[in-house]
C-alpha cells in the first residue's frame, strides 16, 4: 500500500505515522494488488477529540473511516476496524453475486437444448398501483407479477431484484 500521511493544524509524530501505517498494513491481505492501492491519512485535533481519517483507493472500490476519539492511537484502531469491517462486507456481497451468477450459468449450461416454450399462461390485467403488485406478488410467491398500473394505464411488470429490493419494467 501506499501511504500519503498529513497533518491539519498537527505535528504528525514518527510513532504515530509508524503505528497507522504498521495498522493499515493489515489489510493488505484483502487486496490482490496491495502495492496499487493508495492510503491517505489525514490526522486533526478539535479541542479534546482527535480525530483520523482514512481513505483507500483501489481499483475495486474506495473505502473511507473517519472517527474521533481522545487517543489518536484508538482513533487509528478504530478506523482500521471500521474499514475492515467494511471491505469483509464488500468480499461477501461479491461472493454472493458470482455464487448466484454461477448457479445461473450452470442452469443455462445444463439446459441450453430446451429452447421450446415449455407452458402458456394467460392473466387477466387488473388495474392497481404498485403497492397493491407487490402485495399480489409477495401473496403469490412469485418473483415477477404483470398488471396494469391504474396511473399511467400501461401494462408493467414488477419484480424482484437479487439485492431483495423491487423494480418495474415499464411499457408503451
Amino acid at each position: 500500500m501506499k501511504y500519503t500521511v498529513r497533518g491539519d493544524k498537527i505535528e504528525v509524530t514518527d510513532s504515530i505515522k509508524e503505528y497507522a501505517m504498521d495498522k493499515l498494513s493489515k489489510l493488505d491481505k484483502y487486496f490482490d494488488n496491495a502495492e496499487e492501492v493508495d492510503a491517505k491519512i489525514q490526522f486533526s485535533v478539535r479541542g479534546r477529540e482527535q480525530k483520523v481519517e482514512v481513505t483507500i483507493n483501489s481499483s475495486n472500490y474506495d473505502l473511507r473511516a473517519e472517527v474521533s476519539h481522545s487517543d489518536m492511537y484508538a482513533a487509528i484502531d478504530l478506523a482500521v476496524d471500521k474499514l475492515e469491517g467494511q471491505i469483509r462486507k464488500f468480499k461477501t456481497k461479491l461472493m454472493s453475486r458470482e455464487k448466484v451468477q454461477t448457479v445461473y450459468e450452470d442452469y443455462l449450461e445444463d439446459d441450453e437444448e430446451i429452447d421450446e416454450i415449455v407452458k402458456r399462461k394467460k392473466v387477466y390485467l387488473k388495474p392497481m398501483d404498485e403497492e397493491e403488485a407487490i402485495t399480489q406478488m409477495e401473496l403469490l410467491g412469485h418473483t415477477f407479477f404483470v398488471f396494469k398500473n391504474i396511473d399511467t394505464n400501461e401494462v408493467n411488470v414488477l419484480y424482484k431484484r437479487l439485492d431483495g429490493a423491487y423494480g418495474i419494467i415499464e411499457t408503451n
